[in-house]
């Protein structure tokens, strides 16, 4: 939905013109490939061409496939990768020799949904490919001569290469150079490395470290299974000012990108493969393409051959190494994804489909025109993603809305706490300020289950103590400060603590329920006496539907009620009202008073609640609308989602199924008609509860508190 939004061109800019979201760029690196290297690309494809031409059966076939699109990728990333690799093929062909038994269609089938798992260790998974590895080579006829030769060819080269510096990773050196480290003297820049394979990070860490740039903890690494809290130590300096935290670096496989945000002080990613699944790809680009980033823009690079922009001008026209080939074309995945990155759903998994074809040496072009056609009426059809922008400015009109209503105002949080401290007779806030002069506060040391409230202050990378707000405009963009929202435990202490004081026994609660302050002259000229009440509105099943707090009141005359407040006066004295008390004579005359304004308090109070009551019927009405709508529409799209899965050509039994299997097929397409068959009676029975919650809703009201306003003239 975000990525959806960020793409929208309603929504990507604001009223002004100006960009909500920074622009991503796609970058390349080019890479002068050498001789050699060029001739290891060729010898696979070789070795690929005569290996799929002697499959005999599906089986051998489709594990050939797997084995040399693993060779492939390994070999795409790094000479250590890639060695690895192909030592474990070639083991598994030795051993494949000595065992009768082949494994069958359905083992290696399990070995390779395995792999599709998500992982979050790298050892996990580097387990899982292995296993998957073992059995599928187990497939394969013996070697030919020409195929061992091909293979000690590529070893030996890989194992020279691994010592070395192949062009890519020397060509990785020049950019971080050039990049964020001009001259030798370290930039504030900062960019994220990603790579699938843990093996790769390692020899990766082993050449930057040799190159001078893991000094002084320059340089910081990401993977799955590492230390959880190592992991947020690495995450916490990443996510600090540059002017506070030295790293520049991070190296971070696939495995342990999940969930993390890194775009405060981040707007660079290198891609040392090119992942072919283009879900990780965009997976990846979205630990800094996010909401938030500050950057102007989000540069994300990937490594082609040399001459690539040079070709791109002429429409990549003329002759080029298979290896250069394939590099083009999996940037030509990388731009395609960036056209289509806000549904990658049904287009997604083609562009993964040609990647395997074009690797295997069976497609030239990318083609996804039928599965975008396909995919643009399911987008249509949403009614959800109809005119984003209305919905959004209207979400955000209903936000500040209810932020008016309720009063939730930095101040007025921020007196909450106050109070709440106070009843709990802990040490006060201590005003200070941030580093640019804003106000906040300093939260002092809390006793018992109070200190529990400092958690979070500490900064995760300086552990220094940092102060607290309750204003978002101080705190955003800031890792200096820390804003405490009403869902911090702070403020849900003093208010549960406040809610208990409320609605305490008479004679129990430390909170006196009634006041007086003084306005302005300015602003009234008359007493005026107020009355709160929590105004709770529920349905037919008892369901609470609504509910807040309301005023009334009306104006002190000749020391009698004077008639009523109108609801724009109510909100204007209040709102005028300062945070001091009239003196003690004047408080005690209105104490003398208040027996004789309780009767008018209460009507004004009845009245108000009727009022509000009244504008209610149609809010409710129209929630309840909603909400059968929401139901309604919700279930029916999965209706037409399941009877198109069970329409789809692609959805059809693989021919190599055992019985077993084909009984779990069955049975699952059944339960899939059974249940689009259910969802007609569904949206009824939802409909109706939905109906019911919401039929003759009944008001409730409990008085809380009396406010007296004296005007500054009188309140001596």
């Amino acid at each position: 939905m975000v990525r959806r939004l960020k793409s929208d061109p309603a929504f990507a800019f604001n009223h002004l013109g100006i960009r909500r979201f920074p622009p991503r760029i796609l970058k390349p690196i080019e890479v002068p490939y050498t001789v050699e290297e060029r001739e290891i690309h060729a010898a696979l494809r070789q070795y690929t061409k005569l290996r799929s031409s002697r499959a005999d059966s599906a089986a051998e076939r489709f594990a050939t496939e797997f084995v040399l699109k693993t060779l492939k990728k390994r070999l795409f990333s790094c000479p250590a990768a890639f060695l690895t690799t192909l030592e474990r093929h070639e083991k598994s062909l030795h051993t494949a020799r000595k065992r009768a038994a082949k494994p069958t269609y359905r083992t290696l089938q399990t070995e390779l949904d395995r792999m599709d798992e998500e992982y979050a260790d790298d050892a996990d998974y580097d387990d899982a490919t292995a296993d998957a590895l073992d059995t599928a080579t187990r497939l394969f006829a013996e070697p030919t001569t020409e195929e061992t030769e091909l293979l000690q060819k590529m070893k030996e080269w890989a194992a020279r290469a691994r010592g070395q510096r192949d062009s890519k990773v020397k060509q990785l050196i020049a950019w971080l150079r050039e990049n964020l480290k001009p001259g030798e003297k370290w930039s504030k820049e900062r960019v994220i490395i990603f790579t699938e394979y843990r093996a790769t990070q390692n020899w990766l860490q082993q050449v930057l470290a040799a190159e001078g740039f893991t000094d002084g903890d320059r340089l910081l690494t990401m993977y799955g299974g590492m230390d959880p809290e190592k992991r947020e130590e690495v995450k916490a300096a990443f996510q600090t000012d540059p002017e506070q935290s030295p790293v520049r670096i991070l190296l971070a496989t696939d495995a342990a990108s999940e969930g993390l945000d890194f775009q405060n002080f981040c707007s660079r990613l290198i891609h040392y493969e090119i992942p072919w699944n283009p879900n990780r790809m965009e997976q990846r680009n979205g630990r800094v393409d996010r909401h938030g980033q500050k950057a102007d823009e989000v540069l994300v690079y990937h490594f082609v051959g040399q001459g690539y922009e040079e070709r791109a001008k002429r429409q990549f026209s003329g002759q080029v190494s298979d290896m250069e080939a394939d590099l083009e074309f999996l940037m030509r995945v990388a731009l395609k994804i960036e056209t289509i990155r806000e549904d990658l759903g049904k287009v997604g998994t083609v562009i993964a489909e040609q990647v395997a074809e074009a690797m295997l040496g069976r497609r030239t072009a990318l083609n996804t025109d039928k599965a975008e056609q396909e995919a643009d009426p399911i987008r249509k059809m949403l009614k959800f993603e109809r005119d984003l922008q209305k919905q959004v400015q209207a979400l955000m009109e209903q936000y500040r809305e209810t932020r008016r209503e309720l009063r939730l105002s930095p101040d007025n949080v921020g007196q909450v706490v106050s109070v709440g401290l106070a009843l709990a007779r802990q040490p006060a806030l201590i005003p200070t300020r941030t580093k640019d002069g804003k106000p906040c506060f300093q939260l002092p040391p809390l006793r018992g289950s109070w200190a529990a409230c400092a958690e979070g202050l500490e900064h995760p990378h300086t552990k220094e103590v940092r102060p607290i707000t309750f204003d978002e405009s101080v705190s955003k963009g800031k890792d200096d400060v820390v804003l405490v929202h009403l869902n911090h435990r702070l403020s849900q202490m003093c208010l549960r603590l406040l809610r208990a004081e409320v609605w305490a026994e008479k004679g129990r609660s430390k909170l006196q329920r009634v006041t007086a302050r003084v306005v302005p002259n300015d602003v009234l000229d008359t007493p005026a006496v107020v009355a709160h009440a929590r105004l709770v509105v529920i349905g037919g099943d008892s369901h609470r539907l609504h509910e807040e707090i309301i005023a009334a009141g009306g104006f002190i005359k000749d020391q009698k009620w004077g008639g009523r407040l109108n609801v724009g006066q109510t909100e204007s004295f209040l709102s005028g009202a300062t945070a001091t008390e009239p003196s003690e004579p004047v408080k005690a005359r209105l104490l003398e008073l208040y027996p004789a304004l309780t009767g008018p308090l209460a009507s004004a109070l009845e009245a108000r609640m009727k009022q509000m009551v009244d504008g209610l019927q149609k809010k409710l009405a129209d929630r309840a609308d909603k909400e059968t709508q929401d139901i309604a529409s919700i279930l029916t799209e999965l209706k037409k989602s399941i009877e198109a899965e069970l329409k789809d050509p692609d959805y059809i039994q693989p021919m190599l199924f055992d019985d077993p299997e084909q009984e779990r097929f069955d049975r699952n397409k059944d339960a899939m008609r059974a249940r689009a068959q259910e969802i007609p009676a569904e949206i009824k029975r939802e409909t109706a509860a939905i109906r019911a919650r919401f039929a003759n809703p009944q008001a409730r009201m409990f008085p809380v508190a009396v406010t007296f306003l004296i005007p500054e003239g009188i309140a001596k």
